[in-house]
């Protein structure tokens, strides 16, 4: 990062340590109310294609959110995100935490493709949970926004996961979108040999059918602009699509998530702007 957020005064010396938002899930503040109520379940047969459940306290059913947590498509852990998780599903979701394969086991397109089967074993398996399948949507933030509108946008990856019209609404905090020429490693890395780069970017898919979508970006973001925010909305709503676009003011690339915490909240509405959004398209 080339700017601290406004969570870094108060991590201190234990963000030297490791990323703030690994500190977030080590010693954070949780919301109460919710329970991990699954753990390493299966999507596939490698050891990354597993994911988490976590569940409010109550009869449901629930709508459901899969929530893709980003690290530049060759990094993280369901282990370090437990925290938001938790924090999406305290407001009233089943919530979906899948691992994915990262660069460089993988490149495009197979983390995008595990994030379809995820999705589409997120929606057999969510009644068991007391989600309803039907009230389905897609998140994430940074890699991991880019991830959930790839597979909202683009019809291939959950047509070919066998479930076509399971999302019913989608969002992405900080995500990039229009990214275009490839120019920092982890793009490089994780999209240099795709032999038709515009079939990376989420941008390219916009349509009139897609799911609504929901985007929030910090404006003092200085990893993925706001610009590709801006972009991705204009262009939807443009193609006669369903978007909307909100930018936090002095927010960083990471203060967007770090506020899902208890311990942020206060600084930016960014989690009850989209679980809002969810629960208006999702019912």
């Amino acid at each position: 990062m080339t700017r601290r957020g406004f969570f870094a005064p108060a991590i201190g010396a234990l963000a030297a340590a490791c990323s703030p938002l690994a500190v977030l899930n080590a010693v954070g503040p949780r919301d109460g109310g919710v329970r991990r109520v699954g753990r390493d379940i299966a999507y596939g047969p490698d050891p990354r294609q597993r994911l988490d459940v976590y569940a409010p306290v109550g009869e449901g059913p629930w709508p459901v959110l899969v929530f893709f947590y980003g690290g530049s498509w060759d990094s993280g852990s369901r282990d370090v995100y437990g925290w938001a998780a938790q924090a999406i599903a305290a407001q009233g979701f089943v919530v979906v935490l899948p691992d994915y394969r990262l660069v460089p086991q993988v490149v495009f397109p197979a983390f995008i493709e595990d994030a379809a089967a995820a999705t589409a074993k997120a929606g057999e398996i969510a009644s068991t949970y007391r989600g309803d399948p039907a009230r389905l949507g897609v998140c994430g933030h940074s890699a991991g926004a880019h991830l959930a509108l790839m597979i909202a946008l683009d019809r291939r990856y959950m047509e070919a996961a066998g479930q076509p019209r399971l999302i019913r609404a989608a969002a992405g905090v900080s995500g990039p979108y229009d990214f275009l020429p490839f120019d920092v490693p982890a793009s490089i890395n994780a999209f240099g040999r795709a032999p038709d780069p515009t079939l990376t970017q989420p941008v390219t898919f916009v349509r009139p059918d897609a799911p609504p979508i929901w985007l929030g970006h910090g404006d003092a973001d200085t990893v993925v602009h706001p610009k590709d925010t801006i972009i991705l909305d204009q262009r939807q709503r443009a193609a006669g699509g369903r978007s909307e676009a909100k930018l936090y003011p002095g927010l960083s690339h990471t203060d967007t998530l770090a506020s899902f915490s208890p311990l942020f909240r206060r600084k930016a509405p960014v989690l009850a702007d989209m679980a809002a959004f969810f629960h208006r398209e999702l019912g």
